[in-house]
């Protein structure tokens, strides 16, 4: 079977300088898909963290 599609295997499959040169996106759509999803992931954090933390909470109505 042909190998599972991944947005780390697509990066590595335009690792190659001639593929690089040729079609950049192959590896730079991928990478700025990885990007994306982190800081995504990130901000959520972020934000659940401030819902949810009653400490937070605290502090902010305190004035700390």
């Amino acid at each position: 079977p042909p190998p599972a599609p991944s947005w780390g295997s697509m990066i590595a499959d335009g690792r190659d300088l001639d593929q690089l040169r040729r079609a950049p996106w192959t590896s730079v759509f991928p990478g700025v898909a990885i990007g994306a999803a982190v800081l995504g992931f990130n901000l959520l954090g972020d934000a659940l963290r401030d819902a949810l933390d009653p400490r937070q909470h605290y502090k902010a109505k305190k004035g700390a």
